[in-house]
């Protein structure tokens, strides 16, 4: 096995953080990484880096998941059963999906990462979750390098969460993921304002899968920054759920304020509208700051360490927290 010392861990993570691993090595096949957790079980685990901020040096072994390929399960007239490894780019698959009339994750494009990691965040966007394609994760245990599989019920799926970010965080490794996805007849779901008008814009009433992923794409690329140019990790803060009667509360001195209902007793208040308010929108510190279109997404303009990024991270859950009493929740895997 090909370990490698001292290696740089900047180009393995969107927010392009300079920090190194002591030792580190790529697996691209399931057998290498049972081979390999048979010596060492106390690894770090990389793949797209999309959804972590490193703020020191990784003392243990880092393991980068470079697992590819896509299989058909099987499929019928209406749907179609496919299990992709963990290294496949997400959004490749995604693309990937809607040239082949696949649907239900059209929603879900551009959204950085790999397909190994979308079911630890249960990632989400415009009114779609990827746990509603989902019909299984596949992961090996580290402890015993088995195979271990977790149906969409075992991965107890919840709002930016599941199983593995919880009760079994640490002790397995996932190395594929499997799909139901829509031949025919595709549940579109373009009822998020933004979606309905970027459609309109184009003149377009009857979408395609491709036409909704093409306006997703081009709705996160106006407002959100492409990590090969800034480091970023997209939504830095959870959106959080309020209350209706703290919602009510609110209102009253913000009358604009956007929300989206949750249940009868629940209202999700956008964090972005809330960082924004505080003045944190398009705020610069040297070498860090808070993105000028979208105040969720948190930069690095070259040069910043992860922990001057955690710390801004801190200042603005504290300054939300002083000015409207609403405790944010951070989304991203913070490695200390």
């Amino acid at each position: 096995m090909n370990i490698l010392n001292n290696i740089s861990l900047k180009n393995f993570n969107t927010f392009g953080i300079s920090v190194n691993a002591k030792r580190f090595i790529s697996v691209d096949s399931v057998y290498q990484l049972q081979q390999l957790l048979k010596i060492e079980k106390d690894i770090f685990l990389i793949s797209g880096g999309s959804n972590m901020l490193l703020t020191k040096d990784i003392e243990k072994l880092v393991v980068h998941i470079d697992i590819k390929g896509i299989s058909i399960d099987r499929e019928n007239h209406k749907d179609i059963y496919l299990t992709v490894n963990a290294g496949e780019n997400w959004h490749d698959f995604v693309l990937w999906c809607v040239s082949e009339n696949y649907g239900g994750v059209e929603n879900l494009s551009l959204i950085p990462g790999n397909v190994g990691t979308c079911p630890i965040q249960n990632i989400g966007a415009y009114g779609v979750e990827v746990k509603d394609t989902i019909t299984k994760v596949e992961a090996l245990e580290i402890e015993t390098g088995k195979l271990v599989q977790f149906s969409n019920k075992d991965c107890n799926f919840g709002y930016r969460n599941s199983i593995f970010k919880n009760e079994v965080k640490g002790k397995y490794i996932i190395t594929s993921v499997s799909f139901q996805l829509t031949k025919t007849n595709h549940n579109l779901n373009s009822s998020y304002g933004a979606i309905e008008t970027e459609l309109a814009s184009k003149n377009i009433t009857k979408p395609t899968l491709k036409d909704i992923s093409e306006a997703v794409i081009a709705i996160r690329e106006s407002k959100l920054p492409d990590p090969k140019k800034i480091g970023n990790s997209g939504s830095f803060f959870k959106n959080p759920v309020i209350a209706k009667s703290q919602f009510l509360e609110l209102q009253k001195e913000y009358p604009n304020v956007p929300s989206y209902i949750v249940s009868d007793t629940e209202i999700k208040v956008p964090a972005g509208w809330l960082i924004e308010q505080a003045g944190f929108k398009g705020k610069r510190y040297g070498e860090f700051g808070v993105h000028e279109k979208q105040a969720l997404v948190l930069v690095n303009y070259g040069n910043a360490s992860g922990a001057e990024i955690y710390q801004l991270a801190e200042k603005i859950k504290e300054s939300i927290f002083n000015k409207f009493g609403i405790s944010l929740e951070i989304e991203v895997n913070i490695i200390t």
